[in-house]
This record gives structure tokens, C-alpha cells and sequence, in this order.
């Protein structure tokens, strides 16, 4: 087996796939008031493009997969998807990132389908304040997901928080403290310049150092967790059951020069990365019929089209922090 190398000596292991640019919630940080414009129907990958993706990427080395959105579960067929990527050999981790508003319902048949791991978004513990956030009222819905989760044995069961100064940063600590009382592992995101988001500036951006600081100040030193790979550096309070994980995608760049993975929008475009200004088009080239081959050196060229580091930092405005306007729901985040 040939493994996919890019042009920095990096082996890429895992992918994750935007199945849909659609979601049930309008997340302030995420979508404008106003909605967005849908990618037509007939521009979005089916499963069985995915899949052939997937086999060729599994065939250099690929074991790891991510299924995403937009909401991965509003999207019909969703779990026989799950069902087929897991069938597939070579593939040993396969997880799913939510919002978790139809979790409750799904989760069994995910579970069963062969779905590992879960990574549910949740940015704050208040329903009032969830509402606000994400314009609809299924905080109880998500809550009840996250419970039926744990309570079928998904491990680990993630809890994905964007920290916003002036939003949802008070809430820091009662967000740490679940993991001293469920085997959960919560991450604390920064905010990322992407989108809608572009519309905060650094003043509300929380850094994972000052995250760390305000956990810290509550529950002690945090255990520091070595991870082979990922962008979270992961941590446990003293005799707590879960892990926290900090994701500084601005303030610390070090686990760029050990990312492993590549993306599939939701339109078909390999994007090397997810700050990247330049995407690689594989759904219309497999639509004109090319081979498996041929598909195979288009994700070769994509991988080779990543770089060492995506370059963004806080304080520090760059082109990409300034114009990275592509939106969340059509990259798998």
C-alpha cells in the first residue's frame, strides 16, 4: 500500500465528509439572519460518490472518517451511509459530528450501523441563551442526545463548545465541571474567522491559554493527556471521570505540523485544509466518467496542495482572516 503523502511529509489517515449543507438550527456564528443559498440538489455528492472516495482514500491508507454537514442526521439515508463507510476495510474509526437535535432518535441505529464515536455541539448549558444562539428551541432535544449517547456506549461521547467572549464564556466552568461527572470529553473551540463569524473580531475570541486559565482557576492544576494526533490538547481535572480538550486553531499552530487529514465538501471539492483558499474539484470530473486511477491522482493532487500551516493567528490579520467568507455548513467544519 502506497500512503498518501503531501508535500511536507505528512501521511493523511483521515478524512472527514460533508454529507449536507444543511442544518435544523441557525447558529448566530455560523449563519447569517437572513439564511444562505442552498447548494442545489443535484450539486451535492451522493452516497455512492462518497463511498468511491472513500474506498480509493482507504486503499492509501486512510483509516479514520468523519461524517458531517451542515447536520449529517437531516439528511435521509443517513444511517445506512454509516452502515456502508463502516463495511469498508481499513476503516477502524469512524465518527459523526451533530448538533444532536435529532440524536435521541437516531442514536440506536447509528450505534448498530457501526458508528464509533460522536462529536455533539453544544455552546451553552441555558435553554434561553440556546435559543438565542441558535434561533430554534431544541435544547432539551440535544440534551436528551447526548444522554441517550453516553448511555449506549459511544466512546468517547464529545461535547464541542465555541467559546465567545460576552456570549457563553461565564459558562466555562459549569461546562468543565460535567466531565467531573460523566465520561465525556468537552472542547472548548476558539472562534474561527470563517463566515459568519468573520463578523467578530478578536476581542471575542478566547484564547485556549485563557480558557485553561479560567478552568484552572476553579478546579486546580488540569492533568495534562498526551494525543498522537488532532488539533486538541487534551487535559483532565483531578480524579474527574472525562477529559476537556482545547482546540486553539488561532493561538497554537503546533498540531498543524502533525495534521493528518483532508476534507470532502458537501459539493464535491477536496479541501486540504479549512482555512484553504483553494479547493480541488472531484464532483464533476467523476460525473464525466473518469476511472478509479484518474480519481485517485485528483486526490493525490490535493493532498499535495496542502500546506505546512494555515496561517491564521489571532491579532494578526491576514487575506484568509479577512476574506475566508466560505461557510461552515458546506465544509464539515
Amino acid at each position: 500500500m502506497k500512503p498518501l503523502i503531501d508535500d511536507h511529509g505528512r501521511h493523511i489517515s483521515y478524512v472527514r465528509i460533508s454529507v449536507t449543507d444543511r442544518c435544523n438550527l441557525r447558529c448566530k456564528y455560523c449563519m447569517p439572519a437572513s439564511g444562505v443559498e442552498w447548494i442545489p440538489h443535484d450539486r451535492i455528492m451522493r452516497y455512492e460518490e462518497l463511498l468511491r472516495i472513500v474506498r480509493i482514500c482507504s486503499s492509501r491508507g486512510v483509516g479514520k472518517v468523519r461524517i458531517t454537514g451542515g447536520e449529517p442526521l437531516v439528511r435521509k439515508g443517513i444511517t445506512d451511509f454509516v452502515r456502508c463507510i463502516s463495511s469498508i476495510g481499513g476503516i477502524h474509526d469512524l465518527s459523526l459530528t451533530t448538533n444532536g437535535v435529532r440524536l435521541s432518535a437516531m442514536a440506536h441505529g447509528l450505534h448498530d450501523a457501526g458508528l464509533h464515536r460522536l462529536n455533539i455541539s453544544l455552546d451553552t448549558l441555558d435553554r434561553e441563551k440556546f435559543i438565542r444562539i441558535t434561533g430554534i428551541d431544541a435544547f432539551e432535544r440535544v440534551v436528551a442526545g447526548i444522554r441517550k449517547a453516553v448511555g449506549l456506549g459511544f466512546s468517547p461521547v464529545k461535547i464541542n463548545v465555541v467559546a465567545i467572549r460576552g456570549v457563553n464564556d461565564d459558562e466555562i466552568p459549569a461546562f468543565a465541571e460535567l466531565t467531573c461527572k460523566y465520561d465525556v470529553e468537552v472542547r472548548f473551540i476558539e472562534l474561527m474567522p470563517m463566515g459568519c463569524a468573520t463578523r467578530y473580531g478578536d476581542p471575542e475570541i478566547i484564547g485556549s491559554p485563557e480558557i485553561r486559565c479560567i478552568i484552572e482557576e476553579k478546579f486546580g492544576s488540569l492533568e495534562a493527556i498526551e494525543y498522537k494526533n488532532g488539533p486538541a490538547q487534551v487535559f483532565r481535572i483531578n480524579g474527574a471521570k472525562g477529559k476537556i480538550g482545547l482546540i486553539g486553531a488561532l493561538s497554537e499552530h503546533a498540531f498543524c505540523s502533525r495534521c493528518n487529514r483532508i476534507r470532502i465538501t458537501a459539493n464535491g471539492h477536496l479541501r486540504p485544509c479549512l482555512f484553504a483558499e483553494k479547493e480541488l474539484d472531484l464532483l464533476t470530473p467523476m460525473r464525466q466518467g473518469i476511472s478509479d486511477a484518474e480519481l485517485e491522482a485528483l486526490i493525490e493532487e490535493g493532498v499535495r496542495m496542502k500546506k505546512l500551516s494555515h496561517g491564521i493567528c489571532a491579532g494578526k490579520p491576514s487575506a484568509s482572516h479577512q476574506g475566508c467568507m466560505a461557510m461552515m455548513n458546506t465544509l464539515g467544519g
